[in-house]
């Protein structure tokens, strides 16, 4: 189970530390994104920041467990956030799929380390 965790969190460093990072630069596509969704931008730079710390949370859970933790409950709370995000502006569920996909990752990662 734990080498399960493993690959999972390697994703999710993955894949919110690049859309953190994008998001924090001011990618044309977040930056879009940001503005369909009628979010103000100073909240895709937050956003962005949150990724990447809980991103570095989970590299840094690989030496020491209650990082991992804090980083997949981070990255899972922000998941939901995006969840919502999508529901409020009546997205796809295909628009929606991606985001929901990493929150149940980062929750799957946060009960394999707390149990």
């Amino acid at each position: 189970m734990e080498i399960l965790a493993y690959i999972f969190q390697a994703i999710l460093i993955l894949m919110f530390a690049l859309a953190g990072i994008g998001k924090v630069v001011g990618y044309e596509m977040h930056v879009e994104s940001f503005k369909h969704w009628r979010l103000p931008q100073w909240f895709r730079v937050v956003t962005g920041i949150v990724e990447i710390v809980g991103a570095a949370l989970l590299l840094i859970g690989y030496w020491e467990l209650s990082y991992a933790m804090a980083g997949a409950l981070v990255l899972g709370i922000t998941g939901i956030g995006g969840i919502l995000t999508h529901i409020r502006v009546k997205d796809t569920f295909k628009e929606t799929l991606t985001i929901l996909l990493l929150a149940i990752l980062s929750f799957i990662v946060f009960f394999i380390y707390y149990l």
